[in-house]
């Protein structure tokens, strides 16, 4: 396969890697040794022409006429998301979503075990969770040295939010992921993904209500003459 130096990868590519990741893992499950990178793109749901420059950053640019080889690209993915090693995770909060992120098996199969959950309920404190002792959020700085933690998650309600990323920060834990519906500061050299739940609702609400509008608007149309 045909290779050139890498060029750094932009923010653009790097979102959309995981999802070739997931594609090329279902070809190479049903035993498909190439794709072509007009199949990858459609299943992926990009256009082709994106989906060759994406693949570009990783020095990858297929066989005329054969396409990717799937194992080659897959590895590649792996190395330029940092897959090829295990990045254990510290859950803050033990409430209903902390146990569900806990509980979901394809964080480990993926490289992220979770080594270490935090709560600061007393009645949780002590107790178990699939295995996992729940610790005082107290013990927080010792748990990220003790078990090399790499990614600290904050499934907490938004009061608390900030607190906790400033000890994850200051017990240097470097990538947070953070549920609480909350807008959190942080260090520039500290990397932070916000997910809230809300917020996505909200947007796909818009384009719900827009779609709705061109189809009203479609239907009240007068027909042509």
């Amino acid at each position: 396969m045909a290779t050139k130096p890498r060029r750094p990868i932009p923010d653009a590519t790097v979102s959309r890697l995981p999802i070739y990741q997931r594609v090329l893992d279902e070809l190479q499950t049903q035993g498909m040794a190439t794709v072509s990178s007009e199949d990858l793109a459609e299943l992926a749901g990009v256009n082709a022409a994106k989906a060759r420059k994406d693949l570009s950053f990783l020095g990858s640019y297929g066989i005329r006429g054969v396409g990717y080889e799937v194992d080659y690209l897959l590895f590649q993915i792996r190395h330029a998301l940092g897959l090829t090693q295990q990045w254990p995770v510290l859950i803050v909060g033990v409430g209903n979503l902390g146990r569900a992120l806990a509980d979901y098996a394809g964080f480990t199969s993926r490289g992220f075990p979770v080594a270490a959950l935090v709560d600061d309920d007393p009645a949780k404190v002590g107790t178990t969770h699939v295995g996992i002792e729940i610790h005082p959020l107290a013990d927080l700085a010792e748990l990220v040295r003790d078990l090399g933690i790499a990614i600290g998650v904050i499934a907490i309600p938004s009061a608390g939010a900030q607190r906790v990323a400033d000890l994850l920060v200051e017990a240097g834990v470097s990538s947070i992921l953070n549920f609480a519906p909350a807008v959190l500061t942080v260090p520039d050299d500290v990397h932070l993904r916000q997910v809230d739940l809300a917020v996505e609702l909200q947007i796909l609400s818009f384009h719900r209500q827009r779609g709705q509008r061109e189809t009203d608007q479609v239907d009240s149309d007068p027909p042509a003459p």
